[in-house]
C-alpha cells in the first residue's frame, strides 16, 4: 500500500471516529429529550387506565380554560409588544456604529442571562418600593403613582404581561438584530442615491426582505412568554382566575399534589411549544438563512 492510500485510510479513519462522535452526541442528547415526553405521556396514561373517570376529574376545568385563556392573550400581546420594540432597537445595533453601542449590546442580554426569579424580584421593588418618597413628598412607590389614576400593575394582569414581556423583548431584539445584519446595506444606500429618505428605505426596501425573520422573532418572544414562570410568580402571583397562566398552573397542581393534572398541563404546554418552533423553522428556513445565534 502506497503513502497516498495509507493517508485516505488514516484520514477516513479519523473521521469515522469524528462521525460517531458527533452522533453519539445527538443521539445521547435527543433520547433524553423524548424520554422526558414519553415518560409524561407514560404517565398520563396510566392514571387515565386507574381513574373510571378519566382526566375528567384530574384537572378543575373551567379554571384551566381560564389559564388557558389568559396565556394566549398575554403572550400575543407581549410577542407583538417585543416585536414592536425589536425591529427599531435590532435595526439600530445592526446598521449604525455609536459610542458606547458595545456597552448597551450587553446591557440588552440582562433578561436572558438573569435568574427569572431575580428579574421578577426586580419588577417588584420597581412598582412597590421605587421611587422613594422625597422629603415627604409623593407616593411610596410607582404603584402608587398609578393607583392616582386609577390603575395598578403587581398582582394583575398587567404584570403577567410585563413579566413576559421583559425577557421575551431581549430574545427578539436578537432575533431581529440577526435578520438585518444578513440583508446588504447596499440596497439601502442605492435607494437613498435616488431620493428616498433613511426611513423610506428602511419601509421600502429592508421590511418586505426581513419580514420572515420578524415573524420568527414574534414566534420566539411567544413561545418565550409561554415558557416564562419566575418573574410571573414573584411579581404577578398565581391567583387562580386572576393571574394564573399554564407555567403558574403547572406550579399550583403540584403544591396541590395533584401530580396527574400538573403533568397534562406540561404535556399541552410541550404541543403548543412544539408547533411554535416549528413555525420559527418554516419561517427562517424559507428566509435568507437567518442566523438566530448570531
Amino acid at each position: 500500500m502506497n503513502n497516498s492510500n495509507r493517508n485516505k485510510h488514516h484520514i477516513e479513519g479519523k473521521g469515522g471516529l469524528f462521525g460517531a462522535w458527533l452522533g453519539t452526541s445527538l443521539f445521547v442528547y435527543l433520547a433524553l429529550i423524548v424520554l422526558l415526553i414519553v415518560a409524561d405521556v407514560w404517565y398520563v396514561l396510566a392514571a387515565c387506565w386507574d381513574s373510571p373517570d378519566g382526566v375528567t376529574v384530574m384537572l378543575d376545568w373551567p379554571n384551566l380554560w381560564d389559564s388557558v385563556k389568559l396565556t394566549f392573550l398575554s403572550c400575543t400581546i407581549s410577542a407583538i409588544l417585543s416585536v414592536i420594540i425589536a425591529v427599531p432597537i435590532g435595526y439600530l445595533l445592526s446598521r449604525y456604529r455609536f459610542f458606547g453601542r458595545s456597552v448597551i449590546d450587553a446591557m440588552l442580554d440582562i433578561p436572558v442571562v438573569l435568574p427569572p426569579l431575580v428579574i421578577g424580584l426586580s419588577l417588584l421593588i420597581l412598582f412597590n418600593n421605587f421611587p422613594p418618597k422625597i422629603l415627604g413628598w409623593g407616593a411610596e412607590s410607582l404603584d402608587g403613582y398609578l393607583s392616582d389614576f386609577g390603575m395598578r400593575v403587581t398582582n394583575t394582569k398587567l404584570a403577567v404581561i410585563l413579566a413576559q414581556f421583559t425577557v421575551a423583548a431581549a430574545f427578539a431584539i436578537r432575533t431581529v438584530k440577526a435578520t438585518f445584519d444578513q440583508i446588504d446595506p447596499r440596497s439601502e444606500q442605492v435607494a437613498m442615491t435616488i431620493g428616498a429618505s433613511r426611513g423610506r428605505a428602511f419601509f421600502d426596501v429592508v421590511m418586505p426582505q426581513s419580514y420572515r425573520g420578524i415573524v420568527a422573532a414574534g414566534t420566539l418572544a411567544w413561545a418565550r412568554a409561554l415558557g416564562e414562570f419566575g418573574p410571573i410568580l414573584v411579581f404577578a402571583g398565581a391567583t387562580k382566575g386572576k393571574t394564573e397562566v399554564l407555567s403558574t398552573s403547572v406550579y399550583l397542581e403540584i403544591n396541590t399534589g395533584n401530580i396527574n393534572g400538573a403533568v397534562i398541563i406540561s404535556l399541552l404546554m410541550i404541543a403548543l411549544a412544539m408547533i411554535t418552533i416549528l413555525t420559527v423553522r418554516y419561517c427562517t428556513e424559507r428566509g435568507a438563512g437567518y442566523d438566530l445565534h448570531r
